[in-house]
């Protein structure tokens, strides 16, 4: 028998009703966040129903306005996987005149990685340097994409933003402590989940709060969904 309980909503209204609750619970936690972070954070709990996200991301003064701006101004999203290219919005980010590259699967990366002995996503984001000169670069699953970006960073490269935010146990941990203080170094925006947690739909999180920020759109209401 279903649960009488339970209620059917739409998507907007689920939305709503998911932020109201993240509010709350954060109150009642007495947690108060900066106001620029807040729809940041909010959206990475909404995303993993994970409140540990409050003390793990990490932010460079004005990261999230200097982010929106970027986009604003027509940035490109550089992301490390499929699966958080995938989960960016694409209305959101054509709207500002950007676009979305991810340059994991690209024959040309494929082969200069085994041609230099390392793995495609040191590759990719050699190639997306070269591509993107102004972009934000989202990494929410190779360590070694954060490597890659810090030498990028140590040859003159200078990302709009970056999200760093890769998920696992190995080298994870060190490769977002160095990009961070890569980044404080060459005074570039970046977003770090600190530890271990993270993944491509976090990374997805954090650039769609940034383009429906850019947009205007971060109630789902002004992004056409019902409720």
């Amino acid at each position: 028998m279903p649960d009488a309980t339970m209620k059917h909503t739409l998507p907007g209204d689920i939305e709503r009703s998911s932020m109201a609750i993240i509010r709350q619970e954060l109150e009642a936690r007495g947690i108060v966040l900066p106001e620029e972070n807040v729809a940041v954070v909010r959206r990475v709990i909404h995303t993993t129903a994970d409140f540990d996200y409050v003390e793990n991301l990490r932010f460079t003064p004005n990261a999230v306005p200097l982010g929106v701006a970027a986009l604003g101004a027509g940035a490109s999203i550089v992301t490390d996987t499929n699966m958080a290219l995938a989960g960016v919005s694409k209305a959101a980010l054509e709207r500002l005149g950007g676009e979305a590259y991810c340059f994991m699967a690209d024959p040309e990366v494929a082969q200069a990685a085994r041609n230099q002995g390392t793995t495609r996503a040191v590759a990719s984001m050699r190639k997306a340097a070269q591509t993107v000169s102004h972009g934000v670069f989202a990494i929410g699953n190779a360590p070694t994409a954060l490597l890659s970006l810090c030498q990028e960073m140590e040859e003159g490269f200078r990302p709009a933003l970056v999200i760093a935010v890769p998920v696992g146990f190995v080298n994870v941990v060190e490769s977002k402590e160095r990009l961070w203080d890569c980044c404080q170094r060459y005074q570039v925006p970046a977003i770090v989940a600190m530890g271990r947690k993270g993944g491509s739909n976090v990374a997805a999180a954090i650039c769609n709060t940034l383009l429906y920020t850019a947009t205007g759109t971060l109630d789902p209401a002004d992004r056409g969904w019902q409720g």
